[in-house]
């Protein structure tokens, strides 16, 4: 099962174990993971679910799209260049992943 670590604005950590297929998203929601609130449910309609993804573990997912290049410029914290919205990060086998939570989401 794929880990997701989930550092907090002050450094905390949590480290989750995710199901293959689900988001970095959907599993933190279901955790309980304070900072990412999922507003819109992973429909790419909102950006509360922003994160900045490890610069080393960029190559295990595709690109951003368009819509989600779209919404990234509506975060409530400072877009950087490895934000992402975490329910566009999907799971995989052997891909643990590494992400801090940004310090506002509305």
């Amino acid at each position: 099962m794929p880990k997701v670590f989930y550092t907090q604005p002050d450094g905390v950590e949590t480290v989750i174990e995710g199901g293959i297929g689900e988001s970095v998203m959907s599993t933190a929601v279901k955790h309980g993971v304070n900072g990412i609130v999922g507003q819109c449910g992973g429909t790419l309609s909102c950006a509360t679910c922003h994160v900045y993804l490890d610069s080393a573990e960029t190559e295990h997912f595709p690109e951003p799209t368009e819509d989600e290049d779209d919404m990234l410029e509506c975060t409530a914290s400072d877009r950087e260049d490895t934000s992402r919205l975490s329910c566009q990060l999907t799971l995989a086998a052997g891909v643990d992943v590494h992400v801090t939570i940004p310090p506002e989401q509305v």
